[in-house]
């Protein structure tokens, strides 16, 4: 019995600090947000998309990941992938849809990364329009009959994302 008061004792002493730590970080970057920065000077966050991708014959499902990145000495200076478990049957280019909040659908060009499961788009301008945005969907072709793949995004916290990374990589904010 006093096994399980104690535990109830160290439950409620978790459960305080974790109250009190989560009103500290209100003004910060939401928890959707991860970051990283590599060796090589990569400063990165992520974000996962809301929407899950099925896999494996149906067995299996994924969320894409969305990730904005800088680099402090190196070109591109900003850029923005997307990570797939699925690889696209495209080798070099491959046509995005791209729709920002409720804007119109419009097609741009991404590079496609290793193995073809990174979607690749270079460049400060894509990563501008999205410092304001409150919703991103993207979709593209697996390949030619394959279907389509969709991820759609909840970009709260990117403005205060982006300006992380950009403190980070010594840079100014798109």
């Amino acid at each position: 019995m006093r096994l399980f008061v104690e535990l109830g004792h160290a439950a409620a002493i978790a459960l305080v600090l974790v109250s009190v730590c989560g009103t500290a970080r209100a003004d910060t970057v939401p928890d959707n947000w991860r970051f990283d920065t590599s060796e090589d000077g990569l400063v990165t966050a992520s974000l996962y998309a809301t929407n899950k991708l099925i896999t494996g014959g149906g067995a299996l499902s994924y969320s894409p990941i969305l990730t904005i990145a800088c680099r402090a000495n190196g070109e591109p200076h900003w850029t923005e992938w997307l990570q797939l478990n699925d690889a696209v049957s495209a080798s070099r280019k491959i046509t995005m849809s791209v729709t920002v909040d409720q804007g119109s659908k419009f097609d741009e060009s991404w590079s496609v990364g290793p193995r073809g499961r990174m979607l690749v788009r270079d460049g400060a301008d894509g990563i501008k329009r999205l410092v304001a945005a409150n919703r991103l969907q993207l979709s593209w072709r697996f390949g030619l009959l394959s279907g389509r793949g969709e991820a759609d995004f909840d970009l709260a916290g990117l403005g205060e994302a982006v300006n992380q990374v950009a403190g980070s990589c010594n840079t100014d904010v798109p």
